[in-house]
């Protein structure tokens, strides 16, 4: 699961949530995989992001350490700026892990890179 995808998830869903985001990260195996830099890409994926919890997420799994909490001003003329961004969305791959909701402490499992956040019937509102 890349962190682009985990900023997109929620549990609100499950009976009883009412905002279930963002979803906090067990990483057990993470895998670093290059990918071409696409500097247009990333320039307008940014600003789709929910910034802090893509930091949370990266600082979570041990990647995020050299981000700042708020997203710099000139992000779009700062080249090295976009690729350490690119390198976090993109190229860091949590391979086996969790995903727990911040409301019921539920555990969803992510297992050869894939989040399952099926619920059982008597889960769903």
């Amino acid at each position: 699961m890349k962190l682009l995808t985990h900023n997109l998830l929620s549990s609100k869903c499950l009976k009883g949530v009412k905002v279930g985001y963002p979803l906090r990260i067990v990483a057990k195996d993470v895998k670093i995989s290059e990918s071409e830099f696409n500097k247009e890409f990333v320039k307008k994926i940014i600003p789709k992001l929910d910034w802090k919890v893509f930091v949370n997420a990266a600082v979570q799994i041990g990647h995020g350490n050299d981000l700042s909490d708020e997203l710099i001003d000139d992000y779009e003329d700062d080249e090295e700026y976009l690729k350490k961004v690119h390198h976090l969305l993109m190229e860091v791959e949590i391979i086996n892990g969790e995903l727990i909701c911040p409301e019921t402490e539920r555990v969803f499992p992510i297992s050869s890179g894939i989040p399952n956040l099926l619920l059982n019937e008597n889960e769903v509102s």
